[in-house]
């Protein structure tokens, strides 16, 4: 599948689902929330959780979460969601009706957490703990870039884990999960089976999704500025993100 830049904006999301019913899938940070310096900085809509649940109902209930963050952080923010959700890059996936799917997030050995942690504190960038892994954030820093990359591929090479690249961030995984599975996961619960799939993010984690809904039939909405992606259209913002959703 070649990547190639997304420019036109997707039709209307009630002009999709009159053609039969679809699938949505969304990222988290910048798509639904705008990205901040620092993780926990983010100011979710006071009434997203609300806003994403009603969503989920005129859906048919075939609308999910899928974000890097962990479930239990998203709902810290936003609070108890009732819509399923796949966290930790899909690692942990909490489906209809709470019901738990996949294998669950692989806990990050204590030796490279330490690792971690202490090139942070020498780069004076950001370290953030995560069930399935660990990261380190350097939006602070951007110029810790290319040291910070290197560090993380050379670390988890040394440990047979693996790593993912973000916006001014970049995790250590186990490397069983991505949100392309996720997607998979999902599509196969009742209320997902036979939908189009569509997928909405902003970042390369989310690539793997929009892959997975374009090879079962669907398509993937990149979110933000034009750049080489799976995604066959594009919205400018978060802003614009709600408005799709007809939020």
């Amino acid at each position: 599948m070649q990547a190639a830049p997304a420019s036109h904006a997707p039709p209307a999301l009630s002009a999709l689902a009159a053609h039969g019913q679809v699938a949505l899938f969304l990222d988290f940070d910048g798509t639904l929330v705008d990205l901040a310096a620092r993780p926990d900085a983010i100011t979710p809509a006071v009434d997203l959780c609300a806003r994403l649940e009603a969503l989920c109902v005129r859906l048919g209930g075939a609308c999910a979460l899928v974000s890097g963050r962990s479930i239990a952080d998203i709902e810290r923010h936003i609070g108890h969601i009732d819509v399923p959700i796949a966290g930790s890059h899909g690692a942990d996936i909490r489906g209809p009706a709470g019901t738990r799917l996949g294998t669950g997030p692989v806990t990050l050995p204590a030796a490279i957490e330490s690792e971690l942690r202490a090139f942070a504190k020498v780069e004076g960038i950001d370290y953030e703990h995560k069930p399935h892994g660990g990261a380190l954030h350097y939006r602070s820093r951007p110029q810790s870039r290319a040291k910070t990359h290197s560090f993380a591929k050379a670390l988890a090479a040394k440990h047979g884990w693996t790593t993912q690249s973000g916006k001014c961030v970049v995790e250590l995984v186990a490397g069983h999960a991505n949100k392309g599975s996720a997607v998979e996961i999902l599509m196969g619960e009742e209320k997902f089976a036979g939908a189009r799939p569509i997928f909405l993010g902003d970042d390369l984690t989310d690539e793997a999704g929009f892959a997975v809904c374009q090879g079962q039939g669907g398509l993937g909405i990149l979110v933000g500025p034009k750049r080489d992606t799976h995604a066959q259209y594009r919205l400018d913002s978060v802003a614009c993100v709600h408005n799709w959703l007809e939020f």
